[in-house]
């Protein structure tokens, strides 16, 4: 199969490019119309597949549910926002129910089904901050403990590859050190942590934080916070929900100004509800949640977010026609650097020999026009 186009996204840039893709990898990237084409896109804009990190669930499936066709069903549908890789995200709950929720993403990840690839779980809560909670189940969130974690990962075998937890409630910052130290990035959120505690968090392990602006303590130019240290330590990673309700516009912009183009993550943090037809009754970790016109997901009757339901594909064009954020930040934030800040940069989120065929093809209104995955079309 040879797919080309004249404005392939390559090193940072678009070029006019010919792709030979053999058992879905990248095998040769050639000079445009070097060989004889199966597909030509011509002046259509193709980008490495989005990789989204923090995402709950769509189509009416919660990764929670730990139900394997849910499963498989939101993975075979969800590269119709080009998406290819996916952290399937839990939400805090008891035991019981997440540790289902991590067997099922682990059965499901290890056997057959299509679409984009299960790169791990994003493991959200439950060791978090009370105040700074959100929507998370506060019935549920409890004192980080290795042992009870260990029991976790051995549901998920070894599935867990991002946890997100309050560094102020880690005790000496040992569950920090134990999961830094055996895979899994630690990820700082739904925080009450000071610019100084956050500081430490890093110097123990933590990579990155959860949801920059929410669920954490806020910006001031005398307390920093959890905000503060996102801008100040430019090399760990900060994921943003670029929905543009979860945050300014102008708060968006400032994040990548501040992060610069390499460590900016964009994350849907989509619920169940996200492709899925207006009204419903849903629910998040047990408790009732509605949709707004906005999209936002809030738990019910309150004004407390819970999540959106943003497909990443509108993501971009918010970051760089509403937002103003430059357009290769904007890509690196939904390719290269979740695929950095996993280790997987390797095969994933960037067009080159040796990577896997993972694509989307996007009009110029950033419609996905065709999603490839390991160089199968989905679309």
């Amino acid at each position: 199969m040879r797919i080309q186009g004249k404005r392939i996204w390559i090193a940072g840039q678009f070029m006019a490019a010919s792709l030979l893709v053999e058992n879905g990898i990248i095998k040769q990237v050639a000079e445009y119309g070097s060989a004889q084409e199966d597909v030509d896109y011509g002046d259509k804009r193709v980008l490495p597949g989005f990789i989204d990190i923090h995402t709950h669930g769509a189509y009416d499936f919660d990764t929670n549910d730990g139900e394997p066709e849910g499963l498989r069903r939101w993975m075979k549908q969800i590269p119709e926002e080009g998406v290819t890789a996916i952290l399937p995200t839990t939400v805090t709950q008891m035991p019981d129910i997440l540790k289902k929720a991590v067997a099922n993403v682990a059965a499901v990840a290890e056997g057959e089904y299509e679409g984009a690839e299960i790169l791990g779980i994003h493991f959200e809560g439950p060791y978090l901050d009370m105040d700074y909670k959100g929507a998370q189940p506060p019935e549920a969130i409890t004192p980080p403990v290795i042992e009870q974690f260990k029991e976790y990962q051995e549901a998920a075998k070894g599935w867990i590859k991002y946890i997100t937890l309050a560094p102020e409630h880690d005790p000496d910052h040992v569950l920090t050190r134990y999961c830094s130290s055996n895979g899994v990035v630690v990820s700082m959120g739904h925080s009450s942590a000071s610019y100084e505690q956050a500081l430490l968090g890093i110097a123990n392990g933590a990579m990155s934080m959860t949801h920059v602006y929410n669920g954490m303590t806020p910006y001031h130019h005398r307390k920093p916070g959890l905000v503060g240290t996102s801008f100040r330590v430019r090399d760990i990673y900060g994921e943003i929900i670029c929905d543009g309700c979860h945050s300014h516009l102008a708060a968006l912009n400032n994040f990548f100004t501040a992060k610069g183009r390499d460590y900016g993550i964009m994350v849907s943090d989509s619920l169940r509800a996200k492709n899925c037809p207006p009204g419903g009754n849903y629910q998040l970790g047990g408790h009732d949640i509605e949709i707004g016109s906005d999209g936002l997901a809030r738990l019910k009757g309150t004004d407390t977010i819970a999540g959106s339901t943003l497909n990443m594909n509108k993501g971009l064009r918010i970051l760089v026609e509403e937002a103003m954020v430059p357009f290769d930040t904007a890509v690196n934030a939904c390719t290269i650097n979740p695929a950095r800040c996993l280790g997987v940069d390797r095969r994933k989120g960037r067009i080159a020999a040796g990577c896997d065929a993972d694509l989307v093809v996007l009009g110029d209104d950033y419609s996905v026009i065709q999603t490839w995955c390991r160089g199968r079309e989905m679309l």
